[in-house]
């Protein structure tokens, strides 16, 4: 008989041992039987749960993007200021829930296998969507619109790049040093700006 209630936390398995394998090996190039492993559960369930490894690894993408989402806007809501909105974001995606070795080895194992997955390159599009609308909420508050686009997109870009910076680096991720970097840019785009 099945256990009531454990498919959520079966599955909440899979997805953090999906993390962590591909984090160890620093590629997509794991096995079903080795994330089922590190789960606790037979690979036979883990099919059962999610197919094939391909669904697998596209409900851990969207796994780390909604915790991403969800830190964002709790972050958010205690911004007062546009600039404290920009910051917020720019904070998020360097805490410890997100700028670690293992979620850092995904976005980068992601990013490659997005280039041959439509249904990976979508998320990745939602997600540099949502980046530049949260980083828009508050460079709007600050500059022109054109000006904000601007910013917002270079600070997007800065971000992913202090990403896979990391990922081809050893070592602990450096999160006040990318944080530093991307709030010298934006200080040296927004000085001599009113800022409320």
């Amino acid at each position: 008989m099945p256990k009531i209630g454990m498919e959520p936390l079966r599955r909440r398995a899979l997805i953090d041992a999906t993390i962590s394998a591909i984090g160890e090996r620093g590629s997509l190039d794991v096995t079903m039987s080795e994330i089922a492993g590190r789960a606790g559960v037979s690979s036979a369930l883990a099919h059962h749960y999610f197919g094939a490894k391909d669904e697998l690894l596209f409900a851990t993408m969207r796994h780390i993007l909604a915790e991403l989402n969800a830190d964002t806007r709790r972050a958010l809501r205690l911004a007062v200021t546009p600039r404290q909105r920009v910051s917020a974001v720019v904070a998020v995606s360097f805490s410890d829930d997100q700028f670690q070795p293992e979620i850092i080895a995904a976005w980068l194992a992601f990013y490659v296998e997005a280039q041959k997955s439509t249904e990976l390159r979508r998320l990745l599009r939602v997600y540099a969507r949502r980046l530049n609308s949260n980083l828009m909420s508050g460079l709007t508050g600050i500059l022109p619109r054109a000006e904000a686009d601007r910013v917002a997109e270079a600070t997007a870009a800065l971000i992913d790049g202090l990403y896979i910076r990391r990922a081809l680096k050893d070592g602990v991720p450096d999160a006040q040093t990318a944080i530093a970097l991307i709030e010298d840019y934006l200080e040296t785009k927004l000085s001599g700006r009113s800022l409320p």
